[in-house]
């Protein structure tokens, strides 16, 4: 299964040689979908036209190919969407009052500001109202673990972090910088984002390969005091058991009675287990390429150590085939093709499937539908959608807006009961487990939900006025 794009072709076709039919033609033939047809110019002998065309990226330059080979056409131009949209890059500084004159200059800048930075030098917790700090979180990258792509480097890396810093501003109004770190060294990483957290309220750290980016996590949690949250961990952790608490009712299962499968021990992987411990699930089978953990082997991470010591109650072994023998629950993080119809049938009564992995899910959703009785996947084009975006705005803005210390665990198990309360009950479905990310209900309800638990637990540092004591 690949990813759609959409091109915007120009041709230029000779009105005597070939016909906008021919066209059409071949574009269908190589899997191309149009969806608008400009008409630049108009000629007695020669038309320009702008076609656009859905198409999947296997596709793209087949078509092109086709087209510049036809008699009669010439390719003029060929402009992708999706690069468009990065031209130049997606994000900007903008100030919040204009320096139209002196006196403007010397309120923001020399010599006014010198006031305003020995107040902070006297006082450094007034950075929080006197600087952007209260509002503004780092996302930290090196480039190792970037989608579904591997590692491609800082660099590659940085179309996604401004992505994410989009979506901070857009969804949660979060000033977010991208920090993409030219090193793959821990201690290195560490020591740069220590060094750069002044300026922050919190750190965001994002496509970091495991099973560094736990160490990494781990230390920058426990030496910075303000809140450190690995997306990749435990934003895909909340969002998926926010799905799987209202999959439970649909099914109506209790998660502490269920047989859950989840696959793909990663950084996801290991979070997700973890947070399913917390929520009260019993019976875990963690499986990886080399097989199910369990109590029984030695292992060199110190994560599997520790998900081996506390799932797997019955001490199974095998793989994947094995541990969903009579399971509830399969969550899959890993990659994709690698559940078939047999392993679904072989699962209980009424399972629920999360095919998670992305681009392409543990098993197409087509095949899927007719065996699973609910099914999410990580893709948008597909219901039930498992997306960190239905998370991390809302948790860094209740953990900003309270000056939180740190995402402790409560505070992520109230996030993930918050958006899940967003699915009311007489809408909740096979088909409608898990809110939309524009829903303008989710951000507000999880922060309201971390900011309660971050007073409850004592690492929230200030009450904010719409929060009742």
């Amino acid at each position: 299964m690949s990813i759609a794009t959409t091109m915007i072709i120009r041709l230029e076709i000779r009105k005597s040689v070939a016909s906008f039919g021919d066209v059409a033609s071949a574009l269908a033939s190589a899997g191309g979908d149009i969806v608008a047809i400009d008409v630049i110019r108009a000629g007695k002998d020669m038309t320009t036209r702008d076609i656009t065309v859905n198409v999947q990226d296997a596709g793209n330059k087949e078509i092109i190919t086709i087209l510049s080979n036809m008699p009669g056409i010439k390719v003029i131009n060929v402009s992708d969407r999706t690069f468009l949209a990065h031209l130049g890059g997606k994000i900007e500084i903008t100030p919040k009052m204009p320096i139209k004159n002196r006196e403007d200059l010397s309120l923001v800048y020399t010599p006014g500001v010198a006031r305003v930075c020995m107040a902070i030098a006297e006082d450094p917790g007034k950075a929080y109202s006197l600087t952007m700090k209260r509002n503004t979180v780092a996302v930290v990258t090196d480039g190792t673990a970037v989608l579904g792509l591997g590692d491609i480097g800082p660099q590659a890396a940085m179309p996604v972090m401004e992505g994410k810093a989009m979506l901070f501003k857009q969804l949660a109004d979060i000033d977010a910088f991208p920090l993409c770190l030219d090193t793959k060294d821990p201690e290195e990483i560490i020591a740069i984002v220590k060094a750069v957290s002044a300026g922050f309220g919190g750190i965001n750290l994002e496509d970091i390969s495991s099973p560094r980016c736990f160490e990494i996590e781990r230390r920058l949690s426990a030496e910075l005091d303000i809140p450190v949250f690995h997306d990749d961990q435990h934003g895909t952790a909340v969002v998926a058991l926010a799905g799987l608490l209202n999959a439970l009712k649909v099914v109506d299962k209790h998660i502490a009675s269920c047989r859950i499968v989840v696959v793909g021990i990663g950084a996801a992987g290991v979070s997700i287990c973890r947070l399913l411990l917390a929520a009260g699930a019993r019976s875990i089978y963690a499986v990886d390429r080399e097989g199910i953990l369990s109590r029984e082997q030695a292992y060199g991470n110190a994560e599997w150590r520790w998900l081996a010591d506390n799932t797997n109650p019955e001490g199974l072994t095998g793989g994947l085939t094995e541990a969903l023998q009579g399971a509830d629950v399969f969550i899959g993080v890993s990659s994709g093709g690698i559940l078939n119809i047999s392993h679904l049938q072989s699962m209980a009564k009424d399972n629920i499937v999360f095919a998670m992995a992305n681009p392409n899910p543990e098993i197409e959703p087509e095949l899927a539908e007719p065996y699973a009785r609910v099914l999410a996947t990580g893709r948008s084009d597909y219901p039930n959608q498992i997306n960190n975006v239905l998370c991390f705005p809302g948790i860094f803005r209740g953990a900003l807006d309270c000056r939180a210390r740190e995402v402790n665990l409560e505070m992520k198990l109230a996030a993930a009961q918050a958006i899940a309360s967003v699915v009311q009950e007489d809408e909740r479905n096979e088909q409608y487990i898990i809110p939309s990310i524009f829903n303008e209900k989710v951000v507000e309800q999880v922060r309201l939900a971390v900011i309660k638990a971050a007073i409850t637990t004592r690492t929230a540092r200030r009450i904010p006025p719409d929060i009742s004591d």
